[in-house]
């Protein structure tokens, strides 16, 4: 997505750790037009599914999540990383590491809200050692629902998240796939820009 990898080029801020910044428009301030536009290509790629929910995880993957709910008419429904007070009945739940933060979190959604009978899109913002996605995989999985995909924002191609995903079996669609941050510039992967 050409306008998605023009504003991480402008914006984002590759850190030590292969990580990059982008809270100038996605897990900070969000841009609500480029959300819109993420929005409408993930229901471009994934319009023709029967899709009943989307799913994603808190906090940075439900802007994205939200704008392609809107669009496909479908409820969103997001994995929460505490438990709260108000989820007092059955839950689905799954153990999910983050690498930015360097925790483990257990990532739960009520069981009212994924069933057999849900085809399942899941979205989220970023891709590097799909631990995130699995989680969210691995939650679909106890409820018996069906997954039809999953859609990221943001891959950083030259991590092992996108293969772990695939090797489940699952459909992966990412909107800018980064191949490096050799010299500290964001390299696309399949872009002849990468100056």
């Amino acid at each position: 997505m050409k306008l998605l990898e023009e504003r991480i080029r402008e914006d984002g801020v590759v850190l030590d750790g292969d990580v990059l910044k982008v809270n100038q428009f996605l897990n900070h301030q969000i841009d609500p037009e480029l959300m819109y536009a993420v929005g409408q290509e993930f229901k471009r790629l994934f319009g023709e599914e029967d899709i009943t929910k989307i799913l994603t995880v808190e906090s940075s993957g439900i802007a994205p999540a939200i704008m392609a709910g809107l669009l496909m008419h479908v409820p969103v429904v997001f994995a929460k990383k505490q438990k709260s007070s108000t989820l007092n009945g059955s839950l689905y739940t799954a153990k999910v590491y983050s690498y930015t933060k360097k925790v483990e979190n257990t990532i739960s959604v009520d069981a009212k809200f994924l069933s057999t009978n849900d085809n399942v899109l899941i979205i989220d913002d970023f891709l590097a050692n799909g631990q995130a996605v699995n989680g969210l995989l691995d939650i679909c999985k106890l409820a018996q629902a069906h997954v039809v995909g999953a859609g990221i924002v943001i891959e950083k191609s030259f991590q092992q998240g996108a293969e772990l995903i695939r090797k489940r079996g699952v459909r992966l669609e990412s909107l800018a796939r980064i191949s490096s941050f050799a010299g500290n510039k964001v390299h696309f992967a399949g872009s002849a820009e990468n100056d």
